[in-house]
């Protein structure tokens, strides 16, 4: 079977401030970490790829990434995020990847760019909090924004990205 690549940011696994933070449509964190951990394990079977663009977990007693990667399937490539601190796991700052003969810069932040690029970005780190700036895509920047919220709490598999023309899109807040 053909491995699938996947994107997501901004999980915040044990963060209890999230919820209200980003209203997510959780009563408590324990609910909110086993529905996103779930969610990823029904959809990523062990042999796919998936690109993690940071903030795994967050917040006063937080387990460490490194506890979640365990109990995610996937092979997963770790942009690192904001909030992500572990001397076991491999992070990249920012990684290029090619798929269908486009390039993309995947970084945490978009503001935090290292080199000129003038390509397609995906990217997480702003939720749902500036959904004008910074939608699930804006056409006009070229960026794509995979936080978790905005990606209704679970992987976007690449090919569905593809199979909604999102280079033809203009401004687009979230998946629907």
């Amino acid at each position: 079977m053909k491995s699938k690549i996947f994107l997501i940011s901004d999980l915040h696994l044990d963060h209890y401030n999230i919820i209200k933070y980003c209203n997510r449509p959780f009563s408590s964190v324990r609910e909110m970490n086993f529905f996103i951990v779930n969610n990823w394990n029904t959809i990523v079977k062990n042999n796919d790829i998936v690109y993690f663009l940071g903030d795994m977990s967050f917040g006063k007693g937080s387990r460490k990434a490194d506890y979640w990667l365990k109990k995610l399937n996937g092979k997963i490539i770790f942009i690192k995020g904001s909030h992500d601190k572990c001397k076991n796991i491999k992070f990249f700052n920012e990684y290029i990847m090619e798929y269908n003969n486009i390039k993309f810069l995947l970084i945490h932040d978009p503001d935090n760019l290292t080199k000129n690029w003038n390509g397609w970005i995906i990217h997480g780190h702003y939720h749902n909090h500036d959904l004008e700036n910074y939608p699930f895509i804006n056409g006009e920047k070229r960026r794509i924004n995979v936080s978790i919220e905005l990606i209704n709490y679970k992987p976007l598999d690449i090919e569905k990205l593809f199979a909604m023309d999102f280079k033809n899109i203009k401004i687009m807040e979230k998946l629907d």
